[in-house]
């Protein structure tokens, strides 16, 4: 579904992606882990359109889509969950996830807000409040809802179990692996390794902008180095 190669990125005149590639393929979850500054958030910005790249292509569904601006790319089907879930704090939580929806013509709107509060349950008694007044857990809750209002077939979700608790933490995972077993496919950036290697089928390794490991999740989770670098063994 998705194809990156050779991926270089910048800010300024500071190089921060190196040539990266990937790809993540129909109904997987990938992950990418690595350190604060390895350049993940950049390459999943890259990928959704709100980063330059100066180098590389991206493929989606074998089009190539990095000359595309961010809403064309959304209404190909790509949305990102971005770090710190960036929700629109002064409006509703209903009107969050209307914005959600803006590029699309449907009618079946009102269908998919209330999927989104079978969901996650919480947010519906909350739909008439501020999305400032949720706590850390119901915000991450409603910028996912608020990405997949937008029918996405690809989700960048990015560092989702940020600041949450773990029982929330479980939570946000398990939902997770709920929207694959619907047939999303999933590329994941998360500072906790460990869990995100217990839900995805594939990883990439992340370091100071270049990939230096990849395999499948298991196979991840055995080699030495990533065990030590990041799984804390």
């Amino acid at each position: 579904m998705l194809s990156v190669e050779k991926l270089t990125s910048a800010y300024g005149r500071i190089e921060v992606l190196h040539g990266v590639s990937l790809e993540v393929r129909a109904g997987e979850i990938v992950t990418l882990i690595g350190a604060n500054g390895a350049g993940k958030t950049t390459l999943l910005r890259a990928i959704s359109g709100v980063q330059p790249i100066t180098a590389g292509s991206i493929l989606f569904d074998g089009q190539s889509i990095e000359k595309l601006p961010s809403h064309s790319r959304v209404a190909q089907g790509i949305t990102q969950v971005p770090e710190g879930r960036q929700l629109f704090t002064p409006l509703s939580v209903e009107d969050n996830l209307r914005l959600g929806a803006w590029s699309r013509r449907a009618t079946d709107i009102e269908a998919d807000i209330a999927r989104i509060y079978a969901l996650f349950p919480m947010l519906d008694s909350m739909r008439k409040m501020s999305a400032g007044a949720l706590s850390g857990g119901q915000q991450q809750m409603l910028a996912i809802g608020r990405a997949l209002m937008a029918k996405p077939r690809l989700l960048l979700l990015d560092e989702p179990s940020m600041g949450l608790a773990p029982i929330l933490v479980d939570q946000i995972l398990a939902t997770i692996r709920g929207l694959k077993r619907e047939g999303l496919t999933i590329l994941l950036v998360e500072q906790n390794a460990r869990a995100a290697l217990a839900i995805a089928d594939r990883a990439y390794v992340l370091e100071t902008g270049r990939l230096t490991a990849q395999g499948t999740a298991a196979e991840i989770k055995v080699d030495q180095r990533v065990r030590e670098a990041y799984l804390g063994v």
